[in-house]
C-alpha cells in the first residue's frame, strides 16, 4: 500500500535541495502506481524491460519513465520509444546499441554513466578510470543520438553511514570533475543520481539532484 504521506513528506525535502524525485515501482502494481500517480507524482522508476514496457502500455502517457536496473543490450529496442532517461549506462557497448535504438526511433535518448562506487564487487558500473580513459578518446562523440546528462552510483549495502556519506562525496567530486574537464561546453551534463530509500538524506545532503525511492513510499511488500 503506497504511503503518500511519506510521498509528500519526501517530495518536499527533494524540492528543497532542488532535486527530482523518482519513484521506483519495481514489482508494484498497475493500481499501487496509480494511487502514487493521482497524488502527483509522474516520474517512475523501474529496473526490467518488460515490467517497463507493459507498464508504460497500461498507464498515463505523461509518466516520464526512468530505466534504473542493468539492462543487456538486446532488451534496449523494447524501451527506447518512450523511455525518458536510463540510468544504468555501465559500458560503452550499452551506450552504442542505445545510440542505434534511438537512431531507429528518430529520438535523443538521455543517459547516465553509471560509476561503481560500491565496496561490494557485484554491483556494476565504470570505474572512475575506465570512464576517463573513454572520455579521454572521445569514445562517446560519435554517438549523436545518445546525451550524456550525468552520471549514478549506489552506495555500499551498509548501515555506516560514513561509509555512504563517503562514497557519496567522492562521486560528487568525480561529478564535479568530469563536468570542469570533459563537460564544461554541456549544460545539460547536471545530474548526479545517488540515493535510495535508506539514504537519500545523506545523498541529497553530498549534492545528489535525482533520488530513486522505492520502498519509503510504496511499502516492501508486493
Amino acid at each position: 500500500m503506497a504511503n503518500i504521506s511519506a510521498l509528500q513528506d519526501i517530495t518536499k525535502i527533494a524540492k528543497g535541495k532542488k532535486a527530482l524525485l523518482v519513484a521506483i515501482s519495481k514489482t508494484k502494481s498497475v493500481d499501487d502506481i496509480k494511487v502514487v500517480y493521482n497524488a502527483g507524482q509522474r516520474v517512475f522508476g523501474e529496473n526490467k524491460v518488460q515490467e517497463l514496457v507493459l507498464k508504460y502500455e497500461l498507464l498515463p502517457k505523461d509518466i516520464q519513465w526512468h530505466m534504473v536496473g542493468n539492462m543487456q543490450t538486446n532488451k534496449v529496442k523494447y524501451i527506447a520509444p518512450f523511455i525518458s532517461l536510463i540510468h544504468s549506462v555501465d559500458s560503452l557497448k550499452l551506450a552504442i546499441e542505445i545510440n542505434k535504438q534511438a537512431l531507429k526511433n528518430n529520438r535523443v535518448i538521455d543517459i547516465l554513466l553509471e560509476i561503481h562506487i560500491a565496496a561490494e564487487t557485484n554491483k556494476s558500473g565504470f570505474s572512475e578510470e575506465e570512464l576517463i580513459d573513454h572520455l579521454d578518446i572521445k569514445a562517446f562523440d560519435a554517438l549523436k543520438n545518445i546525451r550524456i546528462v550525468g552520471i549514478m552510483g549506489m552506495a555500499t549495502n551498509t548501515k555506516s553511514q560514513i561509509l555512504i556519506k563517503n562514497e557519496f562525496s567522492g562521486l560528487k567530486s568525480f561529478f564535479d570533475e568530469m563536468k570542469a574537464t570533459y563537460f564544461k561546453n554541456a549544460p545539460e551534463f547536471k545530474e548526479l543520481s545517488l540515493g535510495m530509500s535508506g539514504d537519500y538524506a545523506i545523498a541529497l545532503e553530498e549534492g545528489s539532484t535525482m533520488i530513486r525511492v522505492g520502498s519509503a513510499i510504496f511499502g516492501n511488500g508486493k
